[in-house]
């Protein structure tokens, strides 16, 4: 008995370890899966519906979004010019970025919200748009040479807080920073350019073609032959 027991757990052992490796411990298999279903329950919620169906909700919404990412790319360009030594030299860099960040990031939060609520109502378009993937992956290098900042330049305000422009790798952190943000509004634009179209729409009946009917020609589909005028 104590042998078949034995045996018995020897032989479970195998099918336990097949069993952890045929399904996905870790859920990999199924991320793929995941992010569509869940991109697609985003445009299925009654908030994305709602935008959508709402004739003025989605227009308020990308002008609020525009006029935040506006006063965001503004305010930092203000702070980036200081860094560069061509405006408001006479200031203190650190008094001048005290008063202009406070409204750079509430500029941000909004852009931020608005941006989110046009998202989920075409989540899916959105998701796989090459211009949406590259104005994010912006958006973090932005964050990333806000770091680097920090990190250099912005350990040493003290010693040229009141100087005309900042060190190199101030000035260089505000090139950057003027460069990115630029690309950010641009691909932005292009998002708005290469999405407009791609919605996924119901298609219309079988014997109604707008095309056709725009363009004045017969419908193919509906049967009905094309009767050309008679010739004299």
């Amino acid at each position: 008995m104590i042998m078949s027991g034995v045996l018995g757990r020897q032989l479970q052992k195998p099918n336990a370890t097949s069993n952890w490796q045929n399904h996905d411990h870790f859920g990999l298999d199924s991320a793929p899966m995941d992010i569509s279903a869940l991109l697609k329950s985003l445009e299925a919620s009654g908030l994305a519906t709602r935008i959508r169906d709402a004739l003025w909700l989605f227009p308020l919404i990308e002008s609020t979004h525009v006029i935040g990412l506006s006063l965001v790319f503004g305010t930092i360009l203000i702070i980036d010019l200081r860094l560069l030594g061509i405006a408001s030299t006479q200031r203190s860099f650190k008094q001048m970025a005290s008063d202009i960040l406070k409204w750079t990031w509430a500029a941000f939060a909004l852009t931020a919200l608005t941006g989110t609520l046009m998202f989920i109502t075409n989540a899916r378009v959105y998701y796989h748009n090459f211009f949406f993937r590259m104005k994010m992956l912006t958006l973090v290098l932005s964050g990333i040479n806000m770091l680097i900042f920090e990190l250099t330049a912005g350990r040493t305000i003290h010693r040229w807080d009141k100087a005309p422009s900042a060190p190199r790798a101030g000035k260089a952190v505000a090139a950057l920073s003027i460069a990115m943000w630029m690309g950010i509004i641009i691909m932005g634009r292009l998002i708005g350019f290469t999405t407009t179209r791609a919605a996924v729409l119901a298609p219309p009946p079988s014997g109604v073609n707008f095309d056709d009917f725009l363009q004045g020609t017969p419908n193919k589909s509906s049967g009905t032959p094309a009767t050309s005028p008679d010739k004299k």
